[in-house]
């Protein structure tokens, strides 16, 4: 293929096809689904100044792969780790007051499932649908250097031989061979155990019951309905406030002192979305002077092996509203 003889819009019409596994493998480097953006749109103005370098001796999806990475190394130079509540501190105790807000761009963000390639997976792009998207393999990828992240995602999650890892980032077999063992060691180290994965799209009676009592319990502000689906160790968080919370005895006594305070029950409403494969939903706050319920974040769950309600992490970004399609407000 000879990308010198083509103009922009046959080069569009070559790249476009693989513009959403491109923003799955940039968040996974970025952790942001505003820098996943950005990347690939840096990604394919890169490609074509320099559509002359592609000289055919792999394919042009890995030519591609080869300038994101290549382009979220560089960004990552100047940025910081980005990370949840549970890979920054230690966990927190109702003692302690509850922290103000830290707003710096550290947090990790929530990848609607949208933007995953579920309908046009091809031979080589059935990565998408393992649980490599999961805010759990997220939040620990993310404690890894970023070339180690590039390498274990290269190796692992998109599979590529070590020699094409060691041709894209320049280095030897031996180096990528090393950078991913220590890699893995790191994964295995901090990977929270018995942690269900991706989602089912069609959930069964027992899921979806489940569910319905989640949102019941949100709405309604209904604490014992809420800490019933909890498992004892559950965990929860509502970033960019910096502290978590374990168990159910203490999520309990932090909604009631917080979010479920005083006549709640109306207080908030939830609208099912999807992100990184898990059950999400956007989380909307009762505004009366605007007549409306407002958004305020995207919540996803993470469910136990036994089936209850794991982790609760509440993503407090009011721009994660457009990513999601979700509308800003609803009325009352």
């Amino acid at each position: 293929m000879n990308l010198t003889t083509i103009d922009q819009q046959e080069f569009g019409a070559l790249t476009e096809p693989h513009r959403r596994e491109l923003y799955v493998h940039c968040y996974r480097m970025m952790g942001s689904v505003q820098d996943a953006e950005d990347m690939v749109q840096d990604t394919f103005l890169k490609a074509w100044r320099r559509r002359e370098t592609f000289e055919g001796r792999a394919s042009f999806r890995a030519w591609l792969y080869k300038i994101a990475t290549n382009v979220c190394l560089d960004a990552l130079e100047k940025r910081t780790r980005r990370v949840i509540p549970f890979t920054r501190e230690g966990v927190s105790t109702l003692d302690q007051p509850i922290p103000p807000d830290v707003n710096e761009p550290i947090w990790l963000e929530p990848f609607p499932d949208d933007w995953l390639a579920y309908d046009d997976v091809g031979p080589d792009g059935h990565y998408v649908e393992r649980e490599n998207i999961t805010l759990a393999f997220i939040a620990v990828l993310h404690l890894l250097p970023p070339r180690q992240r590039a390498v274990l995602i290269l190796r692992d999650v998109l599979e590529w031989e070590a020699s094409e890892v060691a041709d894209l980032l320049g280095v030897t077999v031996a180096s990528v061979k090393s950078a991913l063992h220590r890699a893995r060691q790191t994964m295995t180290a901090h990977t929270r155990a018995n942690l269900e994965g991706i989602a089912p799209k069609t959930l069964d009676h027992e899921r979806q019951s489940l569910l319905e009592n989640y949102v019941h319990a949100w709405q309604t502000a209904d604490i014992n309905g809420l800490l019933a689906l909890l498992r004892e160790d559950a965990t929860f968080s509502m970033p960019p406030i910096p502290s978590w919370y374990q168990g159910r005895t203490t999520i309990g006594g932090l909604v009631k002192k917080t979010i479920f305070a005083g006549q709640a029950s109306g207080r908030w409403r939830l609208l099912p979305t999807r992100a990184n494969g898990q059950i999400a939903f956007g989380l909307y706050r009762r505004d009366e002077t605007q007549g409306v319920y407002s958004f305020y974040a995207i919540q996803v769950l993470t469910f136990g092996d036994d089936g209850q309600v794991a982790d609760i992490i509440t993503f407090r970004n009011p721009l994660l509203v457009s990513k999601f399609n979700l509308p800003p407000s609803v009325p009352l």
